[in-house]
């Protein structure tokens, strides 16, 4: 059994957790065989005829009780291999690193959508690598589905790509997004036209309609799964998925943060200096946490972290060795140079409005 548990999950080096949770379900299915019950209700076996050569009392009873508690523990292997498999395939697949530009498109289609419409879909573009995909841009697909058949507008899909590639010529179709919490039958045949486009292409959902209070986002990959020969069958396998953003994305992402304060849901811009001012104070709420931990571990109140010290220690190490006059007077002289930047950008703009103002005259 150590050499099956350690084929099936390789990458779990606990296996003491998996013979715990095994027992747990051996105790569960062998009491619940006893009492006249089964742990899997959905999972049916069949009876098995009795042999006639058996006593008619105690030893019956005994292999009927016996093919009980094999039949639960059996059901009850099989969904402990379902659930490490789901949770081994999930960590060993790409990693998928969505960009905030392309959930806020999402949702903007989403509050767009044709009237009557459920959900939308899209197509989905960045780069890929042997260990992740990263999703930077992305663009709706009109599409018209029913309970019997779905229609996607191929041809829009095919004319809004090649004006991307005019744009981003390095962005390519990755793979595509719906909105809604589960994968539905159509999900099947969107995502066989996308695999024509994209090996191994991922499908995205988004749940805008937040059914478990919060915005659940998914990735999954496809696999076929079934008898060569036979009914072949498509099976969406769960990725993990990470939140990555640009410097300029992230101002952004603050500003609609900074909203969730405002009762209008709404906030302004603010200048240079104002940004330059948050950021001083930001640096100095830190720098006063940091030196409130360093002083609580000195005083015994708090357990050192090596971590943490190692953490300390590299950002310690990167700060410059420089001098109070020699700082003050580097920062001086780059204010002056962007105050004179900041005149001479003034001093042409009059000088155009004046030119336009003459010119009209």
């Amino acid at each position: 059994m150590d050499l099956l548990i350690s084929a099936i999950f390789p990458v779990v080096k606990n296996k003491g957790a998996i013979w715990q949770k095994i027992d747990t379900v051996i105790m569960r299915g062998s009491s619940s065989a006893r009492s006249g019950t089964e742990t899997h209700a959905k999972l049916q076996y069949p009876e098995k005829p009795m042999d006639p050569a058996l006593p008619p009392t105690s030893a019956r009873g005994q292999q009927q009780e016996s093919h009980g508690d094999l039949r639960s523990l059996s059901s009850s292997l099989f969904i402990i291999i379902l659930h490490f498999l789901y949770e081994v395939m999930a960590v060993h697949g790409p990693v998928v690193k969505i960009h905030p530009v392309v959930l806020a498109s999402i949702v903007d289609s989403y509050e767009r959508r044709n009237e009557g419409a459920s959900r939308v879909i899209g197509t989905l573009l960045g780069t890929t690598d042997k260990h992740s995909v990263e999703v930077t841009n992305c663009f709706s697909v009109p599409h018209n589905e029913s309970e019997d058949e779905v229609a996607v507008d191929m041809e829009f899909a095919k004319n809004m790509y090649e004006l991307h590639k005019k744009v981003s010529p390095s962005e390519v179709i990755i793979g595509w997004y719906a909105t809604g919490y589960d994968i539905t039958e159509h999900s099947v045949l969107i995502h066989e036209y996308y695999s024509r486009e994209a090996p191994s292409p991922i499908h995205l959902t988004v749940d805008t309609a937040l059914q478990s209070n919060k915005m659940n986002i998914r990735a999954y990959v496809s696999s076929q799964m079934g008898v060569p020969g036979k009914t072949v069958g498509v099976m969406f396998t769960p990725l993990t998925v990470k939140y990555i953003y640009y410097d300029t994305e992230r101002i952004g992402v603050d500003l609609l943060h900074r909203t969730r304060a405002s009762a209008s849901r709404t906030n302004g811009l603010t200048t240079d200096l104002a940004q330059v001012a948050s950021a001083a104070g930001r640096v100095q709420e830190m720098l006063s946490t940091v030196l409130s931990y360093i002083e609580d571990v000195l005083s015994g109140k708090v357990m050192a972290d090596n971590s943490v010290g190692r953490f300390l220690m590299d950002l310690v190490n990167k700060v410059p060795k420089i001098t109070a006059e020699d700082f003050e007077s580097m920062l001086n002289s780059n204010i002056n140079d962007l105050l004179m930047v900041t005149y001479l950008a003034n001093l042409t703009q009059a000088q155009i409005a004046l030119n336009e103002k003459l010119v009209v005259l």
